[in-house]
């Protein structure tokens, strides 16, 4: 919250209304100041030259800002590496989900050292097949079996 401008105040109030637990403001600014290099060195992290299987989705939340209720999108990677560890990748907040912002994120990973992506799986978003031929161009694109399966069912 922080890090999007939310003001030490807003984030002590909002942590106290959703778990009933008060944090001072000074208590917010000090953990903040201890974890956002943290967070900012895993955001940029070198990644692996290349991964075997990407899994890409962005999960739809509802935020209340500044007394309004409004829907964003988590966009998160999950990457299974040479070593077949699942690892956490990518995990970006915008106003919604689109095949141009995934494309700016696999360009970002470009810069970041990533060479090819042999299987990427992601929903069914239009334009997606699209976004991941742009950036990589040998990656084979899945359609998750669960949009499918959910989609099949409505």
């Amino acid at each position: 919250m922080y890090a999007k401008g939310t003001t030490t105040r807003q984030i002590s109030e909002t942590i106290d209304d959703i778990y009933g637990f008060e944090a001072s403001e000074g208590f917010i600014s000090g953990v903040t100041d201890k974890i956002l290099p943290q967070i900012e060195n895993w955001q940029n992290h070198p990644l692996d030259e290349v991964y075997p299987i990407l899994y890409i989705d962005a999960i739809h939340y509802s935020v209340r800002d500044n007394g309004v209720i409004r829907k964003l999108a988590a966009y998160i990677v999950l990457g299974i590496n040479a070593d077949g560890k699942k690892e956490v990748l990518t995990i970006n907040v915008a106003e919604n989900e689109s095949s141009k912002y995934w494309l700016s994120v696999l360009n970002e990973w470009k810069n970041r050292g990533e060479k090819d992506i042999l299987i990427m799986c992601a929903d069914g978003l239009s334009g997606i097949k699209e976004a991941i031929a742009t950036a990589f161009p040998k990656t084979e694109y899945q359609r998750c079996i669960v949009h499918q399966v959910r989609n099949t069912l409505k």
